[in-house]
């Protein structure tokens, strides 16, 4: 049983999201919007494994396709741990400065 939206629809969004993000990453001053367009760059692969994970599923049958939902599980969890190691020092530049702005994060230096 196919599914009602191809393949490259899923791909076009992925790619679409994952360049918005880049954009955004490298435009954006705020420590924040920088953190958060990493978070849609990775979100963006997780599409894209997702969808290349049922077109799978459907060539080889059912069960075939799990694969792809681990490896973005495993992706979730590895992106979702490094978010705190990743905002702790942003919280931390805040408390001292009142600035989430990249250029300030010679604070931390030794």
């Amino acid at each position: 049983m196919t599914g009602l939206v191809p393949i490259s629809w899923y791909l076009a969004l992925a790619g679409l999201l994952f360049a918005v993000g880049v954009l955004g990453a490298l435009t954006r001053r705020n420590g924040i919007t920088i953190f958060l367009s990493i978070e849609l760059m990775l979100n963006s692969v997780n599409l894209a494994l997702i969808a290349y994970a049922r077109q799978i599923a459907e060539a080889a049958g059912p069960g075939a396709g799990l694969t792809g939902h681990v490896v973005v599980l495993f992706v979730i969890d590895v992106d979702y741990d490094g978010a705190a190691g990743r905002l702790a020092p942003l919280i931390g530049v805040f408390s001292e400065r009142r600035s989430t702005a990249p250029h300030r994060l010679d604070l931390m230096r030794w």
